[in-house]
This record gives structure tokens, sequence and C-alpha cells, in this order.
């Protein structure tokens, strides 16, 4: 497998490199040169499934090779048991180091959260000083914060960095059909983005919904979670959105303890399906107690998630929660606020609310309303910040 997975040791080209370039819609992922390739570095890749990582990772193979193809070493670890297979791997590919005299290599560890353990084994070889001098990049579409993985290794990381890989967000979707802004073809690019998602594969044909719907529940079942008690509570999502909801509300729907939602919940989000949106009040403090709003990060995403839990997403609901999502994107932190009027999000000075039709209420004037048609302009903009 070790072979099979590592081509350009034999002056052979990758599948994906060949993939990419067969691509009908295709887009370089930029997110490759936030990767550190500076040694001692732990990088940590994380995103959905089918998101791109994989590819945007043999993209960036694809450049280191060119000075030695034997200090690339990449392994796809969803076909290992636990971290004894992975260790095994690992020091098998060492051994090769050694005996080509390599100083400094590339090792890849793709999808490696689907191992148990997965941990111990990528530690035990930084205690060991047998890869000090090494760059080390690991993939996941579980959150590894999530089990605190990242955390173990607290002072191990050297330079290492943790970069967040999501579906296309509107700016970088719309660039792939056209280099300049067009509000004409914005909003026909933007209906197809409300179909399609930010799924370059989904675009290209490669994947169906149902596919991301068994994707998601194959993770679930990975963490020893039930599938079906997942699906009640991702429907009592829907049903409620998008007003703010409490634990204990989504817990009533299911008949299932307020910690238990919880805990699904965050589950959710540790798989990039869900974000979570806590109350800033007008004071300027943030109230974790209080409902919060459950936003689904992706259109297509929510298709996945409708089909699976037989519900349909109401545009308006889609509409809020795109501008949620790429102004958290963009600002690394959202809120809502509510009183006698609501304001769907507060990021980065700004303060939108969204709404499909012509607003009756009278907002204050530092509260940018958002109309359905003026969506597609404003999630263009914000990308090109």
């Amino acid at each position: 497998m070790i072979e099979e997975q590592n081509s350009w040791w034999f002056g052979e080209p990758d599948l994906d490199w060949l993939t990419f370039e067969g691509l009908t819609y295709r887009i370089f992922p930029s997110w490759t040169r936030q990767v550190s390739l500076k040694p001692f570095s732990l990088n940590f890749v994380l995103g959905p499934r089918r998101v791109g990582k994989t590819m945007g990772i043999k993209l960036l193979i694809k450049e280191l090779v060119k000075e030695n193809p034997y200090s690339v070493f990449y392994f796809s670890c969803d076909v290992l048991e636990d971290y004894r297979d992975l260790l095994e791997v690992l020091e098998e590919y060492l051994k090769l180091k050694k005996r080509k005299g390599i100083k400094t290599s590339y090792i890849f560890l793709d999808e490696v959260t689907l191992t148990r353990e997965w941990w111990r084994a990528v530690k035990y070889l930084i205690d060991q000083g047998k890869i000090r001098g090494d760059v080390v990049t690991v993939t996941g579409s579980v959150s590894l914060a999530a089990g605190r993985h990242i955390e173990t290794f607290g002072g191990r990381r050297g330079n290492g960095t943790i970069i967040e890989v999501m579906p296309l967000d509107f700016y970088s979707y719309y660039s792939i059909f056209y280099e300049e802004f067009f509000s004409s073809k914005a909003e026909e690019v933007f209906e197809r983005y409300l179909e399609t998602g930010g799924y370059l594969a989904y675009l290209n044909g490669d994947i169906k919904v149902e596919e991301l719907v068994g994707l998601i529940k194959a993770d679930l079942k990975a963490l020893e979670r039930s599938t079906d008690l997942a699906r009640d509570i991702m429907g009592a999502i829907i049903d409620k959105a998008p007003s703010p909801v409490s634990f204990n509300s989504i817990a009533k729907s299911v008949g299932i303890s307020p910690h238990t939602a919880r805990d699904y919940v965050e589950l959710f989000e540790a798989l990039h399906v869900l974000l979570q949106i806590l109350f800033l009040g007008g004071d300027g403090k943030v109230y974790s107690r209080k409902e919060r709003k459950l936003i689904i990060r992706d259109p297509l995403i929510g298709r996945a998630m409708g089909l699976w839990t037989r519900r349909k997403l109401n545009k308006d609901v889609l509409y809020e929660w795109l501008v949620q999502e790429h102004l958290y994107r963009q600002f690394k932190e959202i809120y809502y606020f509510r009183n006698s009027y609501e304001v769907d999000a507060i990021a980065g000075g700004l303060k939108v609310e969204v709404k499909s039709r012509k607003a009756k209420l009278r907002y204050p004037k530092d509260v940018k309303v958002l109309s359905g048609q003026e969506i597609p302009s404003f999630l263009y903009d914000l990308g090109k910040r």
C-alpha cells in the first residue's frame, strides 16, 4: 500500500494530478500556501469530507517532489485500524528515508482521524526524536480539537499551523465562471450556488447528495454515535431554523436529555456541518447560556441534511445561513442580537439583518438590512477583502 500511494517514487504521476487536469471546473486551493514547510512542523488540515483536502495535498506534493521524490511520503489512513498500524507504516517509511540519506521529509497522513488513537503514533515519533527534522501534515474530516487531540501536542507542533478547509465561498465560486463581477450573472451563479454549494466535486459530477449523507453517517458511526438519534436532532434543528434555540428545546422535541442534545450539536460542529452563533448583549457581553442560532454551513450540506431528515429547507433560511457563514469565515467570529428587533449577524463591526422581502420594521442606522437580491453582491464583496 505504501508503494501504491507514492507513485512519484517510481517517476509515475499520481492519479489525482491527472484527475485535476481533466476537471471541467477547477481552482487551485489557496489554503495550501498556509501549510508550514519549515522543519519541524506539525500541521493540521481540517474540513468536511470531499471538500478537496486530498486534492490540495496532492497538488502541494506535486511541487515538493521536484527536488527529491523520496523526501515526500503520503498515506491515506482510512485503511488502518489503530495507532499500531500507523506506527508500523511510518517506521517503514523512516527506514527508506535513512537509506536515501534524506535530511528533511514531508509526511502527509490523510484522514488520520479515522484511525483509532492515531495521535499516539505521531506523538511517540516526536518524543523519540525520529521526525525532529521533518514536516508532518495530518488531515481529518472530524475536528481534531473535538477529542482534544491538538491539545495533546502542546509544545510539540513546532512551526505547524491549523488550517480549516471548507467548501468554496461565493467569491471563489463565482470566479470559476467569470473574471469580472456582473450583477445579472451573479444572480444566475448564486442560484447555482444554492444548488451545488461550494463543492467542486458536486459541480464536476463526482459526488451525489446521497453520498454526502453516507459520509456523514460513516463518521458518526466511527465515533460510536447513533445515526438515528443524530438524524432526529438535525431534523429538530431544521424545524426551528432560523430562530434561536436552546438545548432544552431540542431535547424536548426529540425526547432526550439536554446533555445529549448538546453532545450531538457539538459533534455536528466538529464535523463542520453546523456552526453555533451565540447571543451578544447590548452591553457588549457574550451570553453563552442564552438561546443560540444553529446554522448549516453550506447549501449542499443543507440539502443533504434535508434529504436525510426528510425536511425541505426554505430559501429564506439558506439566505441567512449563507450570510452568517461568510461573515464568520471573514472575521473568525460571529454573534446575533435580539430585543424589539433582531440582528442576524454581528461580525467585524458589521451588523446585518437578512430579509427575503423588504423590511417592514425600521432598524437602527448601523444595521445593514439585506434583501434577497442584494445577497450575491454582498457575499462577493465580502470575499474580495
